[in-house]
This record gives C-alpha cells, sequence and structure tokens, in this order.
C-alpha cells in the first residue's frame, strides 16, 4: 500500500512506516521499523496504527489488521510486559541476525554500477542516432 502512508487522526497528520495488504490473510499489515533496541513505548505506538487502520480504511469483509514492528535488538521479558493485555494481533522481530557483510557480498560495487549506467547511456545515445 506505501511507505510513510499517512493517515489523518483526530486532525493530525500520522505515518505509518510501512502498509501492506496481504491478499491470502485478506488483512492489512502495518510495519514500523526502529533502528534501536526496543523500548515498550513501541508496543502503544503500534497498538495505535493498527487500531486506526482497522477503523479508518479496513473494510468489514476484510480480518483484523496485524502489526509488526521490526527493531535493531529486543529484549524478550521487555516485549512480554510491554504487550500483555493488550488483544491487537502484533509481534515483534529483530534484524541483528541479518548478516550484512555477506548481502553486501553479493550486491554490486558503486563502481561496478557506475559502469553498467554508462553503457546503457551509451546504448540510448546509439539508439537515438
Amino acid at each position: 500500500m506505501g511507505r510513510q502512508k499517512q493517515l489523518i487522526i483526530a486532525g493530525k497528520t500520522r505515518k505509518l512506516d510501512m502498509l501492506f495488504f496481504h491478499i491470502s490473510l485478506n488483512c492489512y499489515i502495518v510495519i514500523e521499523l526502529k533502528a534501536v533496541p526496543f523500548q515498550p513505548e513501541f508496543a502503544g505506538k503500534l497498538n495505535f496504527y493498527v487500531n486506526a487502520v482497522d477503523d479508518l480504511i479496513k473494510t468489514p469483509s476484510q480480518n483484523p489488521t496485524i502489526g509488526l514492528l521490526i527493531c535493531s535488538n529486543r529484549e524478550e521479558t521487555e516485549v512480554q510486559y510491554a504487550f500483555n493485555g493488550i488483544t491487537t494481533p502484533m509481534g515483534v522481530a529483530s534484524y541483528d541476525n541479518i548478516k550484512v557483510k555477506e548481502i553486501q557480498d553479493q550486491l554490486p560495487s558503486v563502481e561496478e554500477l557506475t559502469k553498467r549506467i554508462r553503457l546503457l547511456e551509451e546504448q540510448l545515445e546509439k539508439k537515438q542516432d
């Protein structure tokens, strides 16, 4: 559906990091991305966004919205306390186990991308002549 999706709530513009619609589950998924370790207040913000999407966007024939918080790290006890008593379908994941170096090694370098762009530009110029 988009990233930085804007919702107007009580006259204020709020921006969801990402909003998806899962066709098989027939529901919206709100994703909040944090570049820091989990903080308990993140649960309240995600709950707020999920409830807002349910109220403002979701139709009666769709399933309840799901919230997913992705942060750099999480401590299980803090997550359990923060979400205890919340019935909204939400979860927390971390990306601390992503092997960035392995991913970077598979991507082309800046120099390689620059060469490819120049080659494409040359090919375009030849086609235009």
